[in-house]
């Protein structure tokens, strides 16, 4: 009887989630969670590797994080959610890794250096913010997984994770597989203001959100700059709204709303009040269920702890090979 191949994603606790993590990873897992085994995990010991000095809102977020993924239509009885901290496994590895790993191999992350530049005021001159690499190959294979649903940013880490397994199977013999990249389509969705979007920039369209909070927000989103008056001819390349018309805005009408934004035909406002309706359309169902467990926070997290207790009986078992492989097992 062959088994489903395994999945592992986590993403850090620093908040309520917004529509860029729907498009860009939850509507993925949805899918992977009907064919795979899927393991996704709130990360918290991620967290520290830049928040250290902040830690009063990561136990609230941890719960804010999995409520989101439930509104998006993760399903507790098809995947497992879990902690990563409830499972003391990731971190066994993670320093069992660390004993095998080159430095240079972590320098040498596109992101070590980056985040770096972009987090100035933060000192990130310690050990786990270079070392966090090597615990998220640790969060992967603890697991065995198979497979990793990432963005195309994170194709270094994943193959990073598979170096450090056929390390690890070269010095000690055959125990980790080398998970695969399920690269994930990113549509390019910016903020509402055509920046980034960022809980920072206030541009986000939040999973909170609720119907009328999505229409107001739709309704000031920035337009092509260039169209002052209502008969200037519009550029829908550069303009944020029609961005999200793209996504979200079916059939025949896209091209129709295209060609009025280029030819004056149709004005700013009636072009987002289309856009309102096909964002409320997407969102509703996702608010609903979100209201929905908003009010249960405790099961919540009763689901979160159980998950975690599932995933350590995996995870034993892994490092039970693991410490045998090493020779640092004494039959307990």
């Amino acid at each position: 009887m062959s088994h489903p191949l395994r999945v592992f994603s986590g993403m850090r606790p620093t908040g309520k989630l917004h529509l860029g993590h729907v498009l860009g990873a939850l509507n993925n897992w949805v899918e992977m969670q009907k064919t795979y085994q899927c393991i996704f995990g709130v990360v918290d010991w991620h967290a520290l590797t830049t928040e250290y000095e902040n830690v009063g809102d990561i136990s609230g977020n941890v719960v804010e994080v999995a409520i989101d993924w439930l509104a998006a239509g993760i399903d507790p009885e098809k995947s497992t959610l879990i902690i990563q901290s409830l499972v003391p496994e990731h971190a066994e590895l993670h320093l069992l890794f660390s004993m095998i790993i080159p430095m240079p191999w972590l320098e040498r992350v596109p992101t070590y250096k980056e985040q770096q530049k972009q987090l100035q005021g933060k000192d990130l001159s310690t050990y786990g913010f270079l070392g966090y690499p090597l615990l998220q190959a640790a969060d992967i294979l603890v697991y065995r997984a198979n497979a990793v649903p990432v963005g195309e940013d994170q194709l270094p880490h994943i193959e990073l994770t598979r170096e450090v397994a056929r390390r690890f199977n070269f010095l000690y013999g055959e125990v980790f597989p080398e998970p695969q990249s399920v690269l994930t389509e990113v549509p390019n969705l910016p903020g509402t203001d055509g920046r980034k979007m960022s809980k920072s920039y206030n541009n986000s369209i939040m999973l909170c959100d609720s119907p009328g909070e999505t229409g107001s927000k739709v309704l000031k989103m920035m337009t092509d700059p260039a169209r002052v008056r209502r008969h200037d001819p519009g550029n829908p390349e550069v303009c944020p709204a029609f961005t999200y018309h793209r996504v979200f805005t079916e059939g025949e009408k896209l091209p129709e709303i295209e060609q009025g934004c280029r030819t004056a035909g149709i004005g700013c406002t009636d072009c987002k009040k289309i856009l309102v309706q096909s964002m409320q359309r997407f969102m509703e169902p996702i608010y609903g269920r979100r209201q929905s467990w908003e009010g249960r926070r405790s099961e919540v997290l009763d689901l979160l702890v159980e998950g975690s207790r599932k995933a350590r009986a995996l995870a034993e078992e892994t490092m039970a090979e693991v410490r045998q492989k090493m020779h640092i097992h004494y039959g307990r």
